[in-house]
């Protein structure tokens, strides 16, 4: 059966080769070869959607850009900040190590002191792990503080001096 296939197609191949389908037709061949063309099919669709998905993605990274530039921005101003309280914090210290004598030093508050140094510590490092205004304005409150103390401190040594000249004149000469 093959065989008379094979002979009528050789033998009509010119009547074959005239005639074309109609339009109609490759549509219904095209429709069950690969189903129905749907909307997600065109490329179109496609372009717009990757568009989409490109703008939101921009559109969520650029506050993370801003936050990092924040971040960086916090971080330079604290150092400066901090150098200069930190200095002043050791000027301050040794203040009151030249009024007292450094075996005595900080004795009278430094068990407030050690707790401020210690929330320190821990709140430079959230600095360092996620730096923001909150945290570098806690930063700089803690500073203050430990100046406060120790002006506090060197208010009470001066009077001290002061009550302990009025009550020997003769330490004066």
């Amino acid at each position: 059966m093959k065989d008379q296939l094979e002979d009528f197609i050789r033998q009509n191949r010119a009547a074959f080769d005239a005639k074309e389908p109609s339009d109609k037709n490759w549509d219904r061949i095209q429709k069950k070869l690969f189903g129905s063309t749907s909307l997600w099919n065109t490329v179109g669709v496609w372009r717009a959607a990757a568009i989409v998905l490109l703008g939101a993605c921009v559109y969520l990274a650029i506050p993370k850009i801003q936050d990092r530039k924040e971040s960086a921005m916090v971080l330079s101003e604290f150092k400066d900040i901090e150098t200069f309280y930190i200095s002043q914090i050791a000027n301050k210290v040794e203040q009151i190590e030249d009024y007292r004598g450094e075996e005595e030093g900080l004795n009278g508050f430094t068990h407030d002191f050690a707790q401020l140094e210690a929330m320190y510590q821990v709140l430079k490092e959230e600095m360092r792990v996620h730096p923001s205004q909150k945290v570098k304005d806690a930063l700089v409150l803690n500073l203050l503080v430990r100046i406060d103390l120790l002006n506090q401190q060197l208010h009470k040594i001066e009077q001290s001096e002061a009550s302990e000249k009025e009550k020997d004149p003769m330490s004066n000469t």
